[in-house]
């Protein structure tokens, strides 16, 4: 029998804990997300630290708890440091080559089979924050209506509009086609819908982002289980980033609190199965704006939340925590970060202070999935499950 008969998965997006080997060719050399943010902010984690937190992150200094989790680090093997990679790889796909980026813009028949197809001129085509360039481009996309066009160290399209200005079905129907031209045309992982509104000087982005990504290039975990019978849910951006595949039902969210609070209703109904689900509060509220203040209560509330959770897990459960980059909210840069990150484990199966070491790649946590419910091996990765789970009795 399966030691797990239900799988709870939490992504808390960017939660970094020390840089990867590489680290520097990609720009990134002292990056460390957690350890970084734990010396400029006071960090009180009790419930992370319980799961192991503090023997695999550079925490501030405190008395550690006895713990009642398993605990690791993991490396990400593909290159890139996105979330289309770090989910992706987390289901057993590593890329060989980074999703194609565009530090200098998109090339010009881009925008203009873009502007071609719907119809009016665009703005921006830089790389850029999202919050900053609503507001430096923003007062001009309301006077021309022309929607504004970015990008970043990612791969990434991001079209962003005034709901007033532009429907936000409209907007979604302009991201459909950068989606074909981007993402199909050129294999830019993802076009991102960013809807905002206000007035110059206080705009604000709202609830209504869409992602739009490339299918995973091979079978996933997500498309093992459900080949087998297996319900996967996903809550957050999860869908989006798998192009809805390998997925049985899906709910988008509108924020953290938002999420946990999704994530807790399941917890009375979900009977087995995979729970998937992405926290992206961390990064794009905090991480790309270089907030650590925010960032640390973002994670403080993620860690109370946990407090709740704890408890309520079922004898067959397994709740896992982990991250899929970094994003190191006290560096100058305000883009994703090459990074380890934390993967902490719990459930009444689970063997306390079990150290499943730091493992090579996001696929070993796929790998462990797929063991505990026989529908691998996955096409990367080497399962711990072994090492976590309480022997038979």
């Amino acid at each position: 029998m399966r030691p797990f008969a239900r799988v709870i998965l939490i992504v808390i997006d960017s939660l970094g804990a020390g840089e990867l080997p590489d680290a520097a060719a990609y720009g990134d050399e002292g990056s460390d997300t957690l350890g970084n943010l734990a010396r400029v902010v006071p960090l009180a984690l009790p419930n992370m630290r319980a799961l192991g937190l503090g023997r695999v992150a550079a925490l501030n200094a405190a008395p550690e708890p006895a713990l009642v989790g398993a605990f690791g680090r993991m490396a990400e093997a593909s290159a890139g440091k996105d979330s289309v990679t770090g989910h992706w790889e987390m289901a057993g796909i590593v890329l060989s080559r980074p999703f194609p980026t565009f530090p200098a813009g998109f090339p010009p028949p881009v925008l203009e089979e873009l502007e071609r197809r719907i119809g009016r001129r665009t703005l921006g085509n830089v790389v850029a924050s999202g919050t900053e360039i609503i507001d430096r481009l923003g007062a001009e996309h309301m006077q021309t209506g022309y929607p504004i066009v970015y990008t970043s160290a990612d791969s990434v399209l991001q079209i962003a509009a005034h709901e007033a200005i532009v429907p936000i079905g409209d907007l979604y129907r302009m991201c459909e086609a950068a989606f074909e031209i981007a993402g199909r045309g050129l294999g830019v992982a993802r076009v991102i819908a960013r809807p905002f509104e206000g007035r110059p000087g206080a705009f604000r982005r709202t609830v209504g982002r869409h992602d739009y990504a490339l299918e995973p290039i091979g079978p996933t975990l997500l498309d093992a289980l459900t080949a087998a019978g297996h319900e996967v849910a996903s809550i957050g951006k999860v869908n989006d980033l798998f192009a809805g595949r390998g997925i049985s039902r899906s709910q988008p969210t509108t924020s953290d609190a938002d999420g946990m609070s999704r994530v807790s209703a399941e917890l009375g109904t979900m009977t087995g199965g995979l729970l998937f689900v992405n926290l992206v509060d961390s990064d794009t509220q905090h991480g790309h704006r270089n907030d650590p203040a925010g960032y640390a209560r973002n994670l403080e509330s993620i860690d109370q939340w946990v407090g709740t959770v704890l408890p309520r897990l079922g004898a067959d459960d397994l709740f896992v925590l982990t991250g899929d980059h970094g994003n190191d909210p006290t560096t100058p840069s305000t883009d994703h970060s090459r990074e380890h990150v934390p993967v902490l484990a719990a459930g009444p199966r689970v063997r306390p202070g079990a150290d499943v070491g730091v493992r090579k790649s996001f696929a070993d946590l796929g790998q462990t999935v797929a063991d505990n419910f026989g529908v691998g091996p996955l096409a990367n990765g080497t399962s711990f499950l072994e090492t976590i789970r309480v022997e038979h009795s």
